[in-house]
C-alpha cells in the first residue's frame, strides 16, 4: 500500500513513512494510492467482534506493509485499554430509528482519543524500530491538543508542542493540556484563533530547514494515520445496525473535517453508507460551499462549540482530491486561491461532492434548546457539538437509520451545557481534580518565526 499527495508533487510513502512526514513536502495531504475493498461478507463477519478486533480487521490492509501483526494488533490493545466503556464506542437510541454514537469515553473524554491513542502506539513502535526522534506540532481548537498531548507524554522519543487559540478553548480543554507535567509536552496558548495555528504549523512544515532540523512530524487530522483509526467506528457502529444489509446514514458534527472524511473512506471500502451529514455550527463555510456558494474565508465567530471553530478545514482538501477526480494540479491551484481567500468549486466536481456528502447549519440558540430538548425527551446530557450534529440529523433524516456522532462528553463544557439544561455536567472520577492541578503554559504571539524560535531552543533545553 502506497500513499501519495492531494497536490501530486511530494514522491510515494509507505504507510510508516506518510505517519511519520504528517504533511507531504508539496504542501498536501496524503491518502491512500488505492482504497482497500471489503466484501460483504468481510462486513457481515464483523457482527459481534470486540471493538479491537473490528479495528484490526478494517486498518490492517492499510498498514500491512509497515508492522507486522503482532506489533500491530499490540498497538491496538494498548491503545484502547484505558476507556472508560467496554464497548469503547457504545451507541444509544435517542428516538425512533435515530441513534448517538458515544465516541467520549477516552482519556481526554473526545472522539480525538480514538485515533491519538493509536497513533501514539504506532509512532511509539515505529521510533524505537528505526532508533529516531522527532518533534511534534499540532494546533488544535480544543480537543486535539489534549488528546496528543495524553497519547505522547512521558515518551523519550517525541517532543510535543500544542499550538491553542488563547481564550478560544473551554477551561477543561485548557486545562487538560496545561496540566500533564511530563517535561516533553508542552502547550502553547497563541494570540490568535485556531486557523493562525493551524496555519503556522503548515508553515513549518513548509519552512524545510526549520523541518529538517527538529525532525518535525504532525499528528493533527493532516495526518493520513489519524482518518484511519476514525474508520473502524463507522464499520463497528453500522455493523451492530445490520450492515451490510442495512443501509445507514452518519450525521457528523464538523470542523476540519476529518472525522466526516473517514467516514467517506468507509464507504468507498465498501460500508452500505446511505448519506455522510455534514454538521456545522454558526461557523458554516462547508455548510455554504456544499450548498453551491463556494469556500470564501470569513471570520470566525467564538461560539459554546469551539472545537468547530474553523474557516479553513484542512481535511477538506482531501474531499476535493477525490471531487476534482485526484487531480492533483487543480487541487494545488485551489489551495493557491485560497491563501488568497477563497475559490468556486467547479460544476462537475459540485456534482461529486453533492452526491457523497449533505450538509447542515446549526445557530448558538438552536443548539442550546436542542441540549434542552434532548435532555427532557431521552434523558441524554449532549455537548455542545453532538447537539449541532443532532439538531441538523433531526432536520434531515428519513426511513434510513440514522447515527449522529457524540464527539464529546458534555463535562467538557459545562457552563453551556448547563445554561441549556439546568444541569452541570461533572467530571468522570479519573478527572475530577482537573481544576485543583497545578498548569504549565507559555503565552505565545503567532507570527512564525517566534514560534520556530521558542520550540529550537525548548528542545535544546
Amino acid at each position: 500500500m502506497k500513499y501519495i499527495s492531494t497536490r501530486g508533487q511530494a514522491p510515494e510513502l509507505t504507510f510508516e513513512e506518510a505517519m511519520l512526514t504528517g504533511l507531504a513536502r508539496d504542501g498536501g495531504l496524503y491518502v491512500p494510492a488505492e482504497i482497500p475493498q471489503m466484501s460483504k461478507g468481510d462486513i457481515a463477519a464483523l457482527a459481534g467482534l470486540s471493538y479491537e478486533e473490528t479495528a484490526f480487521r478494517v486498518m490492517w490492509p492499510f498498514v500491512s506493509d509497515s508492522f507486522t501483526e503482532e506489533e500491530f494488533r499490540g498497538c491496538i490493545t494498548r491503545a484502547y485499554a484505558d476507556f472508560g466503556h467496554a464497548a469503547r464506542a457504545p451507541m444509544v437510541q435517542l428516538a425512533p430509528n435515530h441513534f448517538l454514537l458515544e465516541l467520549f469515553h477516552g482519556p481526554t473524554l473526545a472522539f480525538k482519543d480514538f485515533a491519538m491513542q493509536l497513533i501514539g502506539q504506532l509512532f511509539q513502535v515505529a521510533l524505537k524500530r528505526r532508533g529516531e526522534t522527532v518533534t511534534i506540532v499540532g494546533a488544535t481548537s480544543g480537543d486535539t491538543g489534549s488528546a496528543a498531548i495524553e497519547a505522547f507524554r512521558g515518551l523519550d522519543a517525541v517532543n510535543v508542542f500544542i499550538l491553542y487559540p488563547h481564550g478560544r478553548v473551554s477551561e477543561v480543554q485548557r486545562r487538560q493540556m496545561t496540566t500533564p507535567d511530563d517535561s516533553n509536552v508542552h502547550a502553547l496558548a497563541v494570540d490568535g484563533d485556531f486557523d493562525d495555528c493551524q496555519a503556522r504549523v503548515k508553515d513549518m512544515f513548509n519552512d524545510f530547514e526549520f523541518r529538517d532540523g527538529v525532525k518535525l512530524a504532525g499528528v493533527n487530522s493532516i495526518n493520513f494515520a489519524r482518518v484511519l483509526a476514525q474508520v473502524v467506528y463507522y464499520f463497528y457502529s453500522a455493523v451492530a445496525l445490520g450492515a451490510p444489509e442495512r443501509e445507514v446514514s452518519f450525521t457528523v458534527p464538523t470542523g476540519n473535517f476529518g472525522d466526516i472524511f473517514a467516514g467517506f473512506i468507509a464507504k468507498q471500502m465498501g460500508l452500505p453508507i446511505d448519506r455522510l451529514v455534514v454538521a456545522t455550527n454558526q461557523n458554516d463555510i462547508l455548510h455554504r460551499c456544499l450548498s453551491g456558494q463556494g469556500y470564501f474565508k470569513g471570520d470566525t465567530i467564538p461560539s459554546i462549540s469551539p472545537s468547530m471553530d474553523i474557516q479553513v478545514s484542512s481535511n477538506f482538501e482531501r474531499a476535493l482530491f477525490y471531487a476534482y477526480g485526484r487531480d492533483g494540479a487543480a487541487v494545488a491551484q485551489l489551495m493557491d486561491e485560497l491563501g488568497q481567500g477563497g475559490f468556486n468549486v467547479s460544476q462537475g466536481a459540485m456534482q461529486a461532492l453533492s452526491e457523497a456528502y449533505d450538509s447542515g447549519r446549526c445557530s448558538e440558540d438552536e443548539t442550546l434548546a436542542t441540549i434542552k430538548a434532548q435532555t427532557a425527551a431521552s434523558g441524554e446530557l449532549l455537548c455542545p457539538h453532538s447537539a449541532v450534529g443532532v439538531k441538523v440529523a433531526d432536520e434531515v433524516r428519513n426511513t434510513t437509520a440514522m447515527v449522529t456522532l457524540a464527539t464529546a462528553h458534555p463535562a467538557k463544557f459545562p457552563a453551556a451545557v448547563e445554561k441549556a439544561s439546568g444541569m452541570h455536567p461533572p467530571l468522570p472520577p479519573r478527572m475530577a481534580d482537573l481544576y485543583d492541578r497545578p498548569e504549565r503554559v507559555t503565552r505565545i504571539g503567532s507570527d512564525l518565526a517566534t514560534l520556530e524560535d521558542h520550540i529550537r531552543k525548548t528542545i535544546a533545553n
